[in-house]
């Protein structure tokens, strides 16, 4: 018999037993930084822009040059000059002698404004008299069609917090910044296990009762997505000493070691035995389905997970903790992604366990489960995500509003 804990209870034990634990950080080039978690709040040391520049093409002037101007009494500008791109305005300008009241400058989009003008207007407003005069039609406010210094980022400010898993605007952040590196936590490294004596390679052909290994590849995948360095220890016989061997093998060398098959309490299921053999076994059984022959251990100081042999099985738990515990492993902000939805179709539950039942989101925005058993890895083909039924409840009505919650 299985001594269950409740899903939630099984959270508090991970975060009890490893929510101390970290991993170093690294210095990476920002460019190869994508989805690695920030060691440190980037903290800017400049502004951003770093000068006042125009949004448009069109001429910098002050906006008191162009009030009550209309296209029947235009406001005559003397053009003082053009700012190219990439030249600094006020060095080309740096006596200010000719950028007087009722003067102008002609400037492209992105080009500096001499920080005399506050203000730009587009050259579709804009007539060019020549002999170096400029008549403007419509009037402008102070700050029309600019970016002042600073506006994007300022000196002091705290542009990306500690824990961030970085994305590519992050990046484009960084760089508009000046950091060429950035210190970024290490990977945590997972080490996957397959056993079972009717487990065959992938690329062979099953005989018999065999089957082929789904668990592996697909918990590589999984754990590679959740940010983690994924290693294969290969499949391994339903043998006490060659999975004790697997298993201090990867405890020796990863940060989480999980075993997939052999979690259940028939004689042949030996993963239990072994880890309490080598550390602590600090659960075996979680109240939920599907996903209920789960086991925790500790062995060398480090998290072993028993999953079910079951590709669903296995695939919900690590979804569900150790996908958190590798975000805590690498001091990353974790959350899930969720959204609300009306059930499509009545679902029964009164196994006394939490339910996770797989959906899909149809194109309104209903939530339709997908029926299928915890053994047969189809079922999660095509889903969005899982809601989840509480042990307490026997069932819910189609139309009931559930929460969703993505898968990854």
């Amino acid at each position: 018999m299985l001594n269950v804990k409740t899903p939630c209870e099984v959270s508090e034990i991970i975060k009890s037993r490893f929510g101390g634990f970290s991993l170093e950080a690294e210095s990476v080039k920002t460019v190869d930084a994508a989805g690695r978690v920030l060691d440190k709040d980037i903290v800017s040391t400049e502004d951003v822009p770093g000068f006042n520049r125009s949004t448009v093409d069109g001429y910098a002037m002050r906006a008191s040059d162009t009030f009550g101007c209309s296209e029947s009494s235009p406001a005559v500008l003397s053009l003082a000059g053009e700012v190219l791109m990439g030249e600094s305005a006020d060095g080309l300008f740096s006596a200010n002698d000719r950028l007087a009241p009722g003067t102008c400058v002609a400037v492209s989009t992105g080009g500096e404004v001499p920080s005399c003008y506050d203000t730009v207007v587009m050259v579709e407003f804009s007539e060019d008299y020549g002999s170096g005069m400029i008549g403007i039609f419509k009037p402008a406010a102070p700050g029309n069609n600019m970016i002042f210094r600073g506006d994007d980022v300022a000196v002091g400010d705290i542009v990306l917090k500690a824990g961030t898993a970085l994305t590519p605007h992050d990046i484009g952040i960084l760089s508009a910044l000046g950091f060429g590196e950035v210190a970024v936590r290490c990977k945590p490294v997972i080490g996957v296990i397959s056993t079972g004596d009717e487990i065959v390679a992938v690329t062979e052909k099953p005989r018999g009762g065999q089957v082929r290994d789904v668990n592996t590849p697909m918990l590589l995948a999984a754990v590679s997505r959740f940010g983690a360095i994924a290693k294969d220890f290969g499949i391994i016989r339903d043998d006490g000493v060659a999975i004790r061997s697997a298993m201090l093998s990867a405890v020796d060398i990863c940060d989480i070691v999980l075993i997939s098959g052999g979690s259940s309490a028939g004689v042949r299921d030996m993963t239990a035995r072994v880890i309490e053999a080598e550390g602590e076994l600090l659960l075996h059984g979680i109240a939920m389905k599907p996903g209920k022959p789960t086991i925790l251990g500790l062995v060398g100081g480090k998290p072993v997970f028993g999953l079910p042999g079951h590709p669903v099985a296995a695939y919900l738990v690590t979804e569900l903790f150790v996908r958190p515990l590798i975000a805590d492993f690498m001091c990353a902000v974790y959350k899930s992604l969720t959204t609300r939805a009306l059930l499509g179709e009545a679902v029964s539950s009164n196994h006394g366990r939490a339910e996770y039942i797989a959906v899909r989101l149809d194109a309104s925005g209903v939530a339709v489960p997908v029926r299928g058993k915890s053994g047969l890895i189809a079922s999660l083909a095509g889903v969005d995500g899982y809601i989840c039924v509480p042990r307490d409840c026997e069932g819910l009505a189609k139309g009931a509003e559930v929460v969703v919650t993505y898968f990854s």
